[in-house]
């Protein structure tokens, strides 16, 4: 956990699901994301994308958005020169860090839910992210996002991430949020188990 004053280990930025669906920063699992980061030593930013809660702009169909993250990304790396960089996204946050990781490298990539049978509709062009360490997380009962098409698609990558499939969970991990924390936290330390 980072101690007040604590040199950060990373900085990670953390992507929102979809604006027209009422997605913001203060989604549950967007919040637990970041939790994630920072139990793991990170300084971990959330933000909202464009048109969302107080932010300027209106939805521009992951272009802008990506955009966005970048400039998010820019601003915590001028606050933390020189430090590991992780990004996290759920949903449509997911296609948005996995766009910005297949145009440059980052040291873990960590995404829930992607919604691969819709990434046409994201900008995204279906080059392969670039991360050190990648934790795609997947609930197998997603009534959003196919879980068969999002893992069909994980197998057909030349590197395919490490992938994390929650059995009988949904979109949204209700009453299985600390699972996937401390999942996100094991890959976040680069270990294998799990941590409280």
């Amino acid at each position: 956990m980072l101690e007040y004053g604590e040199r950060p280990a990373a900085t990670a930025v953390v992507c929102h699901p979809h604006p027209l669906y009422q997605g913001t920063m203060h989604n549950k699992v967007v919040y637990t994301l970041a939790r994630a980061a920072v139990q793991s030593g990170a300084a971990a930013l959330r933000f909202n994308f464009r048109g969302v809660g107080h932010s300027e702009g209106r939805h521009d169909n992951g272009r802008g958005e990506l955009e966005d993250f970048r400039a998010a990304e820019r601003w915590l790396e001028a606050r933390y020169p020189g430090l590991a960089r992780w990004r996290l996204g759920f949903s449509f946050g997911a296609a948005i860090v996995i766009r910005a990781s297949s145009e440059d490298s980052c040291d873990v990539l960590v995404t829930v839910a992607p919604p691969v049978d819709r990434f046409s509709d994201y900008a995204l062009d279906g080059s392969a992210p670039q991360a050190r360490r990648w934790l795609l997380a997947q609930g197998d009962g997603d009534e959003v996002v196919s879980a068969e098409a999002t893992l069909a698609w994980a197998r057909s990558l030349g590197r395919p991430p490490e992938v994390a499939v929650f059995e009988g969970v949904g979109h949204f991990f209700h009453g299985n949020l600390t699972v996937l924390r401390r999942r996100v936290c094991a890959t976040l330390s680069g270990t294998n188990e799990e941590q409280v």
